[in-house]
């Protein structure tokens, strides 16, 4: 490991002008304090972070060294301004380093380049030096490039402001992680600093060890200065945390192909070259011990193939629907006379729900998994082989392939196709639907027909959680009655569950028609009629007066009393 400080304290040495004196050295323990320095780094998160230390005495000679590794295209490292005086070291682009400054003279700049990108994330060194006779920039210790100053004029650097590292004022910011920065042999603290400047962290950790977790499905977390993203090219996932179903939509007669030995991984295997990366998954002409296969589907209609993995021999793999609805996984590993059949047949599943299908075989032992019901394990006879031999072609919705297939496979589930949602497929490394919808490069697959991106099947049918007593995959009896078949029905040929949703919208309907009938009568009760305060025996008076002076003694007393004359 390469050390920038080794200090030695405990030093004496004797006077070795004397004559016949004898020169004394006396080396106490060695101390290294190298790691400290050596690991003093700070990671700069945005552009506009940066970490400002006092002016930069360089006047006449100016020695900088540091370490970085980013994953940015460009930025500026460092600069120290003065009135026309300036430092600086850039990441220009790529593959550029730029080492400038200006004394007086006019600016100068040093640039080495660099044959690979140095935005790879990782580290790279760099050193650049100024004096009276010259400048240098080394970067990663072998590429150089040397100016001498001219013979003539200024030769002091005069700096006045803060030595900035990262861009002040967020100008081509610097992006990434830089350590070991030492200045005319001065190792500068970017931890400490980092610790109280918004934008910079000490260190330079990595946010996957905190948050890697988020990345589902198989993604990978990915490193960035300014937090993490998942990778979900090796996975039937898509979406910033790899969770989102990438699925289409099949019409009839629609198909996907998807080769594993393609014709130019072929031509370049018989060219006796590299075929890496062409495709992904199992090598070509693999023989497979092990295969890992998901997958969600929807639809209503049966018989038909949801998978076909053909080989260059016998053996195969398929996944169909059969003419009632219920699930069938056929292996035929070895040539056998007949394929080894698992079917589902507790549960109608082209009932247009989504479903979920998990199927895993190692060599003999075959563990699969439907919805969200516990996985059942099964063996393969003794006589299958522990190998599916020479994959050729994986099919989706439908088989059209030459060479040695089941009859039996294609006349009963082949036509006349598989029409519904396929979603999240996912065979070993490779994702054959999302390579169809989503991928911007060739890949060895084909539609044939109409496919349309939909997640239509995509979430797998909730149900209640079930008690061992009735779950039907711990029932051991074989000839046991799934309790939750779609197709039960009570006696009268009513569906149960149709009566009980009739029934609960009657009681609905009759609540209501009472709650508007009290509303209307407590509306308008009054309606029609009113209340007067007439007195009684009021139908024999002969007109209104007479009524009043009937009821009213008082009033005809009054009367009385009005009627008599006064004579003076």
């Amino acid at each position: 490991m390469y050390k920038d400080h080794l200090p030695v304290n405990q030093v004496a040495v004797g006077d070795t002008n004397r004559p016949g004196s004898e020169a004394k050295l006396t080396v106490g323990p060695l101390r290294c304090q190298g790691d400290r320095n050596y690991w003093n780094a700070a990671s700069f998160n945005t552009p506009s972070s940066y970490l400002h230390f006092p002016t930069f005495q360089g006047e006449t000679s100016a020695d900088i060294s540091f370490f970085f590794k980013t994953s940015a295209p460009y930025g500026v490292f460092l600069e120290n301004l003065g009135n026309t005086d300036f430092i600086r070291l850039e990441l220009k682009s790529p593959t550029v380093v730029s080492f400038s400054f200006d004394v007086g003279n006019g600016p100068v700049e040093l640039n080495v380049r660099s044959p690979s990108e140095l935005n790879d994330d990782q580290w790279h060194r760099i050193s650049a030096e100024r004096n009276v006779k010259e400048a240098i920039l080394l970067l990663d210790q072998q590429y150089k490039e040397v100016r001498p100053a001219p013979p003539q004029g200024h030769t002091r650097l005069e700096l006045y402001s803060q030595l900035y590292v990262g861009a002040a004022g967020g100008q081509r910011g610097f992006l990434g992680c830089i350590r070991a920065l030492r200045m005319n042999g001065v190792t500068l603290d970017l931890e400490e600093r980092a610790k109280v400047t918004p934008g910079v962290k000490p260190g330079c950790s990595g946010h996957c060890t905190s948050y890697g977790m988020y990345c589902q499905n198989g993604g990978k977390c990915v490193e960035k200065y300014n937090g993490y993203s998942c990778d979900c090219v090796s996975t039937a996932y898509d979406g910033p945390f790899c969770t989102k179903d990438v699925g289409g939509f099949f019409e009839m007669g629609t198909y996907l192909k998807y080769s594993f030995l393609p014709e130019a991984t072929a031509a370049a295997a018989a060219a006796g070259k590299d075929a890496k990366g062409l495709t992904q998954g199992p090598p070509a002409e693999a023989n497979l011990t092990r295969e890992d296969l998901s997958f969600s589907f929807s639809t209503s209609s049966a018989p038909s193939i949801l998978l076909y993995v053909s080989s260059r021999t016998q053996d195969y793999l398929a996944v169909v629907l059969r003419h009632n609805g219920t699930l069938q996984i056929r292996y035929n590993l070895g040539g056998l006379k007949e394929p080894f059949t698992i079917n589902m047949d507790q549960r109608n599943m082209s009932n247009g729900q989504p479903h979920s299908v998990n199927i895993s075989r190692q060599e003999r032992s075959v563990q699969l998994q439907l919805d969200h019901y516990p996985p059942v394990s099964y063996l393969l006879p003794d006589a299958s082989d522990t190998s599916l031999n020479l994959i050729k072609t994986l099919f989706l919705g439908k088989v059209f392939e030459t060479g040695q297939i089941d009859p039996v496979l294609i006349d009963n589930y082949n036509t006349p196709g598989f029409v519904g949602c396929l979603s999240r497929v996912q065979f070993n490394g490779i994702a054959p639907l999302k390579a169809a919808l989503r991928s911007r490069i060739a890949a060895p697959v084909s539609v044939q027909g109409k496919l349309v991106e939909s997640n239509c099947g995509a979430s797998p049918l909730t149900i209640p959680p079930m008690s061992a007593a009735t779950d039907p995959w711990h029932l051991d009896s074989a000839g046991a009655e799934f309790p939750f078949n779609e197709e039960r029905v009570i006696p009268d040929g009513v569906n149960r569950n149709s009566a009980i949703i009739g029934g609960i919208i009657a009681v609905v309907i009759f609540t209501i028609l009472c709650t508007l009938v009290f509303l209307i009568r407590h509306m308008f009760r009054h309606k029609g009629t009113y209340h007067t305060n007439e007195a009684k025996g009021a139908e024999s008076a002969d007109n209104a007066d007479a009524a009043i002076i009937v009821n009213d003694p008082n009033f005809t007393e009054t009367i009385d009393e009005s009627k008599k004359e006064w004579f003076i």
